[in-house]
């Protein structure tokens, strides 16, 4: 999670002028863009700085919530209460799992486009032999 914030909060830093990235599709290991890319790295920008808040506010809302009740069912058997605590953990880890999947897959696009907005700016930034007019 703190890898996914530390990336997006680096590209927001990195990211001056989003609309170099207009036209801009990404790569995959150094080979021509695939096939079925349509999305430039100007759009996935917006997306990645569009999903940070949902994260963020997603968040936020599990922490606010707390249990409105403290229903205990006397009527359960210890056997099946621990089933059902067993399949809930299965589940959760599931889902946890899915969401650790997610975020390590927009971490991952994060930092490709913030590697690859660096290097736009390297091509159109004259080097120290050159008049800078």
């Amino acid at each position: 999670m703190e890898q996914y914030f530390s990336a997006t909060q680096k590209m927001e830093q990195e990211v001056m002028f989003p609309s170099l990235l207009r036209g801009v599709f990404p790569e995959q290991d150094g080979a021509a863009p695939a096939a079925g890319a349509h999305v430039d790295l100007y759009e996935r920008y917006q997306l990645l700085k569009a999903i940070k808040p949902m994260v963020e506010k997603g968040l936020a809302s599990v922490a606010d919530q707390s249990p409105t009740s403290t229903h205990v069912d006397t009527d359960t058997s210890s056997d099946a209460h621990d089933a059902m605590d067993a399949q809930l953990e299965e589940r959760l880890s599931h889902h946890l799992a899915g969401l650790q999947q997610v975020l390590t897959h927009l971490t991952r696009d994060t930092n490709a486009l913030t590697r690859r907005y660096s290097q736009i700016l390297e091509q159109i930034t004259p080097s120290e032999g050159q008049p800078s007019w």
